[in-house]
């Protein structure tokens, strides 16, 4: 089973971001070019045995926030309709969820009660946890065409105070 481990600094960094501390077992599975996390990757099941929602969860609070303008703005709703009219993107879309499932149960098999998280291969419910896919490596055709939408964050200081601050970066914003 993969290791879902992260550090102190992590855990205070994704607290930040979220809002909240990160529920069940977890670890980093891409940061910004700050160095920050974007994605953590969660264990399938918390510790009092329930399901956890998503394996890929995005915690870059711009991306977030721009992902869900694309959700509000019905983005989802015309990428369901691709998905019907497009039979290779639909092929690609059901490649990507298989990725997704087999490394979820890597961890742990679970069954799906509604279908994976984000939806299946033929409907879109969450592009955050698409985009937190495509942004893992997850090569997820929902998720690259939100994160081209929304374009990559350049941001110039971290979202989160003091957190993975290189040195010479401190030294020129304090």
């Amino acid at each position: 089973m993969p290791a879902l481990e992260h550090s102190a600094e992590d855990e205070r960094t994704v607290r930040t971001q979220l809002g909240r501390p990160a529920r069940g077992r977890w670890g980093v599975a891409a940061r910004c070019h700050l160095g920050l996390p974007v994605v953590i990757e969660n264990h399938p099941v918390l510790e009092d045995g329930s399901p956890f929602p998503t394996t890929y969860w995005l915690t870059c609070p711009l991306l977030v926030k721009r992902v869900s303008r694309l959700e509000a703005g019905g983005r989802m709703r015309e990428l369901n309709a691709a998905l019907s009219a497009d039979q290779a993107l639909a092929s690609r879309m059901s490649d990507a969820i298989e990725r997704y499932v087999a490394r979820r149960d890597e961890h742990e098999v679970i069954a799906d009660s509604e279908g994976p998280p984000g939806g299946d291969a033929g409907r879109i419910k969450c592009l955050h946890a698409h985009a937190a896919h495509e942004l893992a490596g997850g090569s997820n055709p929902a998720g690259a065409i939100a994160l081209a939408e929304t374009g990559w964050p350049d941001c110039r200081l971290p979202c989160v105070a003091g957190a993975g601050v290189p040195e010479w970066m401190r030294k020129k914003t304090t």
